[in-house]
């Protein structure tokens, strides 16, 4: 049970800390053994490591285990519905190391963190299992070691990865957090590994509540004591620029830690002076909490930024300014590993082309990104919108999948809801049949976190529902309305091209935002080029198909002139859907489906870039960008063709 404590807070001089994060990194070579028949491993494994190498942080699939494919290039199921997975491995493996915790971690908790694993994971020490197992798709799993640790002494260290699905939340699993049709059902452990030593008593979370308009931030301070005894400690929180260094506030408090879980909140006046959060100026803080209980001391440091989002009728509103979002889909598409990168170095490539591009939002379909996307989204001032891993027309029949969403829900808003650029959410893509669980679920989540603005679903296809914002969206996403369509695919087949024309008559008397979904799905002929591109564990068999298809026909040299004549009819389609929305009073935003290549769902190559976030020579980031922008021309005129007899008004 969680106890609220309630302190004195004063303004005090901020004595820094210079303790250092005592952690032992683990990334390097384990050995692994994979467990297809799931026998389990008996006592007799113990401290036993096992025979066959492999490097983590990555997968069997960069280790070449598994099931190595056997498929050649066809023009037929399954080669053509995604890439192909080289070697393929679905099931338990067994992943062992030796550690050895050096002895002067004495009085310390030990803390085991894996950044990002799919699905399961349990551990042992020396044989002993570790109590507790872990099943997040979206936030780093966590176990704590201390008893089973003995300092100085050389132990194995084994975790058990089970990939397998453990519920079914996913249509024809095409949900982007567990596919085989973007990122694969990889088995292996992502990102940071680490054992951490802790104090006793201890910052366990740090959550930041900015209050733009008056420039104020509450922090919400969780503190865990793993001692049998309450603790005295004070707490001292210090807001600064995180680049420029400059501090803007500090806060001290004196409490008193109970046993197990409590709370104790801080509030800062950051000064009329201090700048805000968006797309032009993505101004960040670091807010740095210090706890000394003792001769202990514990430091948590969070980054945030000042701002508002919210909605004022049908327009999104940030820090009192009016936004229109200018954005493309995230579907967990990496075609060289199948899995998501968690180095900030890959992210800031797919950010750099995305804003090239104009754009300035991601959405996250069916998927939640590692923290490295946070981080550069908040550098450089991109919106994104997460849902959780559901994709699913029998949403609330099983409530075993509810449970766990409405658990990961708490997870996300714990190790993702300070930043900045996390500023829409979404409960998933598509979302059927009960609508009841939606909205209660709904509730919860905006009850547990004001930081962000909600939207039940994606789109959905549910009968009586998908055509109006349901009572408690912040923000509605959809392609049509009871009163019509508001993306083209619905229009541009069905009348002569024309460009007075927009979808208001549509959202006529909405009072929540519109941001039109999934917009374009205009196919381009496929860039053969890009073969060679493909050097990691996914096969392109869907491309080295046409190409031998191309051959058989003596129609080969055509390809490139495949390629630009139906990307440039992309282009003129997707200039078209963009201006739409952009002349129309209420709508607030668009999602491209997708400025890039969907190498999933049946080969969807829907880009002017390809999977690479590259250009495949259509259009220009500059070209696009004369339509996609923050600033952006329209001119409005009955028809597109013309004769010399004819006078052009616009």
């Amino acid at each position: 049970m969680k106890n609220t404590l309630i302190a004195w807070l004063f303004c005090l001089p901020f004595a820094s800390c210079t303790s250092p994060v005592t952690q032992m990194d683990l990334s390097g070579q384990w050995t692994v053994c994979l467990d297809s028949t799931d026998v389990g491993m008996d006592a007799s494994f113990g401290g036993k490591l096992f025979d066959t190498s492999i490097t983590l942080p990555g997968t069997t699939d960069e280790a070449h285990l598994g099931t190595k494919c056997t498929l050649k290039p066809a023009l037929e199921k399954p080669q053509l519905l995604h890439l192909t997975r080289a070697y393929s491995y679905v099931g338990p493996a067994w992943y062992s190391r030796e550690i050895q915790v050096p002895s002067d971690w004495k009085e310390k908790d030990c803390i085991l963190h894996l950044e990002r694993v799919l699905w399961d994971t349990q551990v042992w020490i020396d044989g002993q299992k570790v109590e507790g197992h872990e099943e997040s798709l979206t936030t780093p799993h966590e176990y704590d070691l201390t008893p089973y640790i003995q300092l100085g002494k050389k132990q194995v260290l084994t975790v058990r990865v089970d990939n397998r699905k453990r519920y079914d939340m996913s249509v024809n699993d095409l949900a982007h957090a567990y596919t085989d049709a973007t990122q694969v059902k990889w088995n292996g452990i992502l990102g940071d590994m680490y054992i951490k030593a802790v104090e006793k008593t201890r910052v366990e979370s740090l959550q930041l509540y900015p209050d733009a308009a008056s420039r104020i931030v509450k922090a919400v301070v969780s503190v865990y004591n793993s001692s049998s005894q309450t603790a005295p400690v004070n707490l001292s929180l210090q807001v600064k620029g995180k680049d420029d260094g400059k501090s803007y506030a500090s806060v001290e408090a004196q409490a008193e830690a109970v046993k197990g879980y409590s709370t104790v909140e801080l509030t800062c006046q950051l000064g009329d002076n201090a700048p805000l959060w968006d797309e032009f100026n993505p101004y960040l803080y670091d807010a740095s909490v210090e706890l000394v209980s003792g001769k202990s001391t514990s430091l948590m440091t969070e980054t945030f930024g000042l701002r508002d989002i919210r909605h004022e009728g049908n327009k999104l509103v940030l820090n009192e300014k009016p936004i229109f979002l200018r954005g493309t889909l995230k579907c967990c598409i990496f075609p060289l590993t199948g899995t998501p990168p968690t180095d900030e170095a890959s992210w800031e490539k797919l950010y750099a082309s995305a804003r090239e591009y104009g754009m300035n939002h991601l959405r996250f379909h069916s998927w939640c990104p590692p923290e490295a996307a946070f981080n550069v989204a908040d550098e450089i001032g991109f919106y994104v919108q997460v849902e959780l891993p559901v994709w699913s027309v029998t949403f609330g029949k099983d409530s075993a999948t509810v449970e766990f969403l409405r658990a990961e829900a708490k997870r996300i808003s714990k190790e993702y809801g300070n930043h900045p650029s996390f500023c829409f959410w979404g409960i998933g893509n598509e979302l059927q049949y009960d609508f009841n669980i939606l909205a209660s679920m709904l509730g919860e989540m905006k009850a547990a976190d004001d930081r962000h603005l909600y939207t039940t679903t994606s789109f959905t296809f549910e009968k009586g529902h998908g055509d109006w914002p349901e009572n408690q969206d912040d923000f509605f996403v959809t392609q049509w309305t009871k009163k019509g369509w508001v993306r083209g695919q619905g229009v541009f087949n069905q009348e002569l091209p024309s460009f007075d024309k927009d979808f208001r008559a549509s959202i006529d008397g909405m009072e929540v935002p519109l941001v039109t979904h999934e917009v374009g799905q205009y196919s381009v002929y496929p860039d053969l080029t890009e073969i060679p591109k493909y050097t990691g564990t996914l096969m392109p068999l869907n491309f080295m198909a046409v190409k031998e298809d191309l051959e058989k026909k003596g129609l080969i040299d055509k390809a490139p002139e495949y390629l630009q004549a139906s990307g440039k009819l992309a282009a003129i389609l997707y200039k078209e859907e963009i201006e739409h929305a952009l002349k129309t009073p209420g709508i607030s935003g668009f999602q491209l489906l997708d400025l890039h290549d969907f190498p999933g769902q049946g080969t969807a190559l829907v880009g002017l870039l390809n999977a690479f976030w590259e250009s495949k020579g259509i259009l220009t980031g500059e070209e696009f960008r004369e339509f996609c922008a923050p600033v952006v021309p329209l001119l409005r005129f009955p028809k597109a063709v013309y004769t010399n007899n004819e006078t052009f008004e616009a």
